[in-house]
């Protein structure tokens, strides 16, 4: 009996011998790779931790100066009072005749998005002398602007504090 018991011991020390498992490159290696491969699917299905409101401007006709957009959570000073009044105000410059604002970290709730094409970068939307913009601006649900800006809700969208991707075209 004594010598099985002997035959066992031997056996599982056996087992658990370093050069009896393969290098510790090799070992690493494949741990590493089980590791990632068990963890990509998850990694994969794990949404942005910062989650936002893309606006693609579109419609730009020259890089020149910026584009503004704000956001706005209420119809006080939309969309003329970027500064008093939108919730986040971000200015962009032109690249390609192309711009795209992203707001992050904004809660559920409903906005409104106006742009502008401050093409000297005076800080505002120029006009003529009747009042008619000289420089691009739009809106949010492509809310047309006809003698005057549209309204809030208008403009007006959901948000339910997801990724979502929203255009505008600038009129000019």
């Amino acid at each position: 009996m004594r010598g099985s018991s002997m035959n066992e011991s031997t056996i599982r020390k056996s087992a658990l011998r370093p050069e009896d498992r393969g290098p510790p490159r090799v070992r690493c290696g494949a741990w590493f790779a089980v590791l990632l491969l068990g963890n990509l699917a998850a990694v994969a299905s794990t949404p942005s931790l910062c989650p936002g409101i893309h606006v693609q401007v579109l419609g730009i006709r020259s890089s020149a100066g910026t584009v503004a957009c704000a956001l706005f959570e209420s119809p006080d000073g939309f969309p003329t009072e970027f500064l008093r009044s939108a919730t986040n105000v971000m200015v962009i410059k032109i690249r390609n005749e192309q711009a795209r604002c992203t707001f992050e970290d904004i809660p559920p709730g409903s906005y409104a998005i106006a742009a502008i094409h401050d093409e000297n970068m005076n800080g505002e939307l120029d006009t003529n002398w009747l009042g008619v913009p000289k420089e691009g601006y739009g809106f949010s649900n492509d809310a047309k602007a006809s003698f005057g800006a549209p309204s809030f809700s208008a403009a007006s969208f959901l948000y339910d504090g997801r990724d979502l991707g929203l255009t505008i075209r600038l009129h000019y």
